[in-house]
């Protein structure tokens, strides 16, 4: 794969010890070996294995249970159903309950059985008897709103979940600015659009979600998970059992693209079952259950209008923003939040707003927060929507996109409800050289056009762009220390999990670099939330700026202290003096040495230094996705020949572990639900077809296109070396630079996803 791989990066003028620059891992070795505990690794005194029976009907109620066969199994110690289960609930609001007596969906959760081995706990399963009164179900969101429609939850009438958000007092769900009506009259170009991306993707994860959980008094309980937002979770629990107190350690993660940063309901079952059994429990999700009972990426649709000036400036939208939320809500409202605020990092010149939402209920298994956030859910609509207008004027898409895009001075309202000033570098630089990389000019022949055609018209390659930005990655407070050692070693004090990106790593090398160290001499303590104060965790590419900054303003306190320590004893000023590999000395006179020790004494006395970092809004990142797509015109199929990604992410901090990131665009139900990622709906049963990673498309490593990425360095006012984070949203542009592509490949527009075979050729009007 790597050596399809080329890189254009502007060398940064900084010259760093580790900034920039590759480091292994601290924990490589034990990765690689096999040595590194994961979740499936921790065993507790007397633990027990959770199973769950699981539900056959999208939508129906128990009349009878009975378990008694069940409980009779050797090795099996507890079983609960919705009779036992407590009124614990979790979802945003609360509304899904740990056990139910409603299966609201096919997987849904019947019963849970704990035992001494899986085996005893499967055959339990099997014995529990049930009878179930079938009902209707709905899996269509716009049908789901309709008169006489399947009902889900009583409090939710019409199945309309609230939209309430955790973010502000006044839930963000909708924007209404300007006067649309009149931008519309005034614009050149007005068109409407539908577009849906509802591929319900997965994903995919190496590692399965899971938990352990162990009561350590009647009102307290540790959890450990293999998420890497452990006081993010530990917040989502306690608001579930009210009057616990709730510790939870993440331990390492196999990846979780978004995917596991919050588990709340599996969580709660484990709790429950360790309450009933007085044991530590584990709960586990074998891939069966991951693909068939999870969640996943949640569906989304646009009914809309778009208007646009002469010269290319979109200045009106109007619409309805669907967002299909399956049967629960697990943190829908803030990835609707959240892509209201992308929308308008995407056409930051837009001043003419009337763009609503509705998050509705329907039959399958829960859509919660998957890489991309709600934005690429939106972006993946509202992109094909916007380019309706920009077809309309026959103009290229990447000049638009260019045009619009927000910029140094212009405004936007964010997920907390409040307009913010932006302070961005000017991605113009990026579009254009990631544009002639790519060889766009000569590549893009115009509106449903393909670039080239084979002799015998069988073949034919299309072109197409996408682009995403997001301010969250300054998003939620986080507070850390740094602490001195005086025998020479430091200990970073922030609640880092680690899920893949090598998040830690970069945290440690920003503290070696500012007390100039050995790497090895930095260690993070680990991700409990018990030893470290607050933070959100991987989440939103937020860990560069808001992590990287606390470390780093930490850091600095702490060497502050430490130099004017060591002035007493040198007899110096500290803007004379400095630090390196554990020595202080003058400046002036470098001979003059003394290590650490010598300076804060004996016994050991620690010097720390603290910071708390406040969110910001004000910084927007970047990605641009330009796609080449090469469709078999007589059989549908369509191929990702090449790819390139471009962007500004101020100082690489790692130049192997930022490349990995952009890699990532094809997976984690990314780039790849443009051409086949989907999980299949049998839509008279109500269930999925695909469960399984035969039956599941998904690229392999050995069908990697040419992919190449164009990466700008430019001096962002950041205090993190002058970086900021791009990992999250790297899959994001891709879906609709890829249905761009195939449009103009075939020469038919395409408005939803993905582009199979059959739908394709259904464009085409070759098959009905």
């Amino acid at each position: 794969m790597f050596d399809k791989m080329k890189e254009q990066v502007k060398v940064s003028e900084h010259e760093y010890r580790y900034i920039g620059k590759h480091a292994n891992r601290p924990e490589a070795d034990e990765l690689v070996s096999g040595k590194r505990q994961f979740l499936d690794d921790i065993v507790k005194p007397g633990m027990l294995t959770v199973r769950v029976l699981r539900s056959p009907h999208a939508n129906a109620i128990i009349k009878e249970i009975n378990t008694e066969k069940a409980k009779a199994v050797p090795g099996v110690v507890g079983v609960c159903t919705y009779k036992e289960a407590p009124n614990w609930q979790c979802g945003l609001p609360n509304h899904r309950k740990v056990l139910d007596n409603h299966m609201r969906f096919v997987g849904d959760s019947v019963a849970l059985v704990a035992a001494e081995t899986l085996e005893a706990a499967d055959e339990a399963l099997d014995l529990i008897e049930v009878e179930y009164e079938v009902l209707p179900f709905v899996l269509d969101c716009e049908e789901a709103l309709e008169e006489g429609a399947p009902q889900l939850y009583e409090q939710y009438p019409g199945n309309e979940i609230p939209k309430t958000t955790p973010f502000s007092e006044v839930p963000f769900n909708q924007i209404f600015v300007g006067d649309v009506d009149k931008a519309f009259k005034e614009s050149a170009y007005v068109k409407e659009g539908y577009m849906k991306y509802e591929n319900m993707a997965h994903p995919l994860p190496p590692e399965s979600p899971g938990c352990i959980a162990e009561w350590t008094n009647p009102s307290a309980v540790t959890v450990w998970y293999n998420g890497g937002a452990p006081h993010l979770q530990k917040f989502n629990t306690e608001a579930s059992i009210p009057g616990v107190a709730v510790r939870v350690i993440a331990t390492q993660s196999g990846g979780s693209y978004g995917s596991k940063q919050l588990i709340p309901h599996m969580i709660l079952q484990a709790i429950l079952m360790a309450k009933i059994t007085g044991r530590a429990c584990k709960f586990i999700m074998d891939r069966n259950e991951h693909f068939l009972s999870y969640e996943l990426r949640q569906g989304s649709r646009i009914r809309g209008k778009v208007g646009m000036t002469e010269d290319g400036i979109i200045n009106a939208v109007e619409g309805m923003w669907y967002t299909d939320s399956g049967m629960s809500s697990t943190y829908a409202q803030a990835m609707t939040a959240v892509g209201l605020g992308e929308c308008q990092a995407f056409l930051g010149k837009c001043e003419n707003w009337a763009l609503d939402t509705k998050l509705v209920a329907t039959n399958h298994s829960s859509q919660a927060p998957i890489r991309g956030f709600g934005g690429q859910e939106c972006k993946s609509v509202l992109v094909p929507m916007v380019c309706t207008a920009i077809r309309a004027a026959n103009m290229d898409p990447l000049e638009v996109f260019k045009k619009n895009f927000v910029k140094d001075g212009d405004k936007y309202i964010w997920r907390d409800h409040l307009w913010w000033d932006v302070h961005s570098v000017d991605y113009t630089k990026a579009f254009e050289e990631t544009a002639k990389a790519f060889g766009w000019s000569e590549k893009w022949k115009g509106w449903e056009t393909p670039t080239w055609v084979s002799e015998d018209g069988r073949y034919a390659i299309g072109v197409g762009v996408g682009v995403h930005g997001n301010a969250d990655i300054g998003e939620d407070p986080t507070e850390g220390e740094v602490k001195l050692h005086p025998f020479g070693s430091v200990t970073v004090e922030i609640c880092i999990g680690e899920t893949g990106g090598a998040q830690r790593l970069a945290v440690q090398k920003m503290v070696a670099e500012i007390m100039k160290c050995p790497l090895d001499g930095v260690q993070l303590v680990d991700a409990d939330t018990h030893g470290t104060r607050y933070d959100a965790g991987m989440i939103g590419s937020r860990g560069t700026i808001t992590m990287g900054t606390t470390a780093v303003n930490a850091a600095k306190n702490a060497r502050r202290k430490l130099l004017e320590m060591a002035a007493v004893k040198l007899h110096a000023n500290v803007e004379d003096l400095d630090t390196e590999n554990f020595l202080v000395f003058n400046k002036n006179m470098p001979e003059m040495r003394l290590p650490w020790i010598a300076i804060t004494g004996t016994p050991e006395c620690t010097v720390n230094g603290t910071y708390s970092y406040k969110q910001n809004f004000d910084k927007p990142n970047f990605a641009l996705y330009l796609a080449e797509v090469c469709v078999n015109l007589e059989t549908g199929e369509a191929k990702l020949i090449r790819a390139m990604e471009g962007s500004d992410v101020g100082q690489i901090i790692d130049p192997i572990n930022i490349r990995m990131q952009a890699e990532g665009s094809f997976g984690s139900a990314g780039g790849d639900t443009g051409l086949f990622e989907e999980m299949v709906m049998d839509k008279k049963l109500g269930r999925f077809m695909n469960g399984n990673m035969i039956d599941y498309k998904w690229r392999t490593f050995n069908n990697f296109p040419q992919f190449d990425t164009v990466l700008l360095e430019s001096e962002w006012d950041t205090e993190s070396f002058h970086a900021v984070g791009f990992g999250e949203i790297t899959p994001s542009p891709a879906p609709a630079a890829i249905l761009m592509a195939v449009s103009n490949a075939i020469g038919v527009e395409m408005t939803e996803y993905p582009c199979t075979p059959q739908k394709i050729l259904k464009a085409m009007g070759k098959i009905k």
